[in-house]
């Protein structure tokens, strides 16, 4: 079963874009997924203004909680992430606040280093033409990966 996330993800159109990739690729494995509603882009905004520093671990904090959350309502045995198969996202931050939002909820966080199927992954992916996305998700990741400032 999987769950998709969506408040975090900008632009709207990036938002729309990797939706329908993975509707498209999980109707193709028998995949059933919870789709988030709504698009609260500007509560993860608030969230995170004037601490940007420290966006990651406020973004898989809400994340995982309210993936939790909803593995909880569905009487799932554990949650975990596909943020764990990016060899870019940090292992360690998620590992710890997955821990600590499963013992909030009453539900185990399912820990597992996806990253040795990476390049497998990508190699998959491309030869079924399936959309990649270029940067993590939120305004700053964006900024992070496009925004090459001139030197005068």
């Amino acid at each position: 079963m999987g769950f998709f996330y969506r408040h975090n993800i900008h632009p709207f159109q990036e938002c729309q874009r990797r939706e329908e990739t993975l509707r498209s690729w999980a109707e193709t494995v028998n995949l059933k997924v919870i789709y988030q509603e709504g698009y609260e882009l500007e509560g993860f905004i608030q969230s995170v203004v004037h601490r940007e520093q420290q966006r990651c671990r406020i973004c898989y904090h809400e994340r995982l909680r309210t993936t939790a959350l909803m593995a909880k309502r569905g009487k799932f045995d554990a949650f975990s992430t596909t943020l764990l198969f990016s060899r870019h996202q940090r292992h360690d931050l998620i590992r710890e606040i997955g821990a600590s939002v499963g013992k909030q909820v009453g539900l185990p966080f399912h820990y597992a280093d996806f990253r040795q199927g990476w390049k497998a992954g990508i190699e998959a992916s491309k030869s079924v033409g399936m959309y990649r996305q270029s940067y993590c998700g939120c305004i700053y990741s964006e900024k992070d990966r496009f925004y090459r400032p001139h030197v005068r």
